[in-house]
């Protein structure tokens, strides 16, 4: 996981989630931010690096709480 993902980060990306209209992912790989992901989405492309490590806010939280 990269390094700019903390617990802080992610808790802030699934609580805009959850009481916004905000859809925010996560790229495992490079630590982008993606937007128009579902929640539980795993494994999505990123567009910044090209691998398929993009997670969705509520999906990254429960991997790392």
């Amino acid at each position: 996981m990269h390094p700019s993902i903390t617990i802080e980060r992610v808790m802030e990306l699934a609580e805009s989630e959850m009481f916004g209209t905000d859809n925010p992912g996560l790229c495992l790989s490079c630590g982008e931010e993606t937007d128009g992901c579902e929640p539980d989405a795993r494994n999505y492309e990123c567009p910044n690096c090209g691998k398929r490590r993009v997670y969705g806010a509520s999906e990254v939280l429960l991997m790392i709480a």
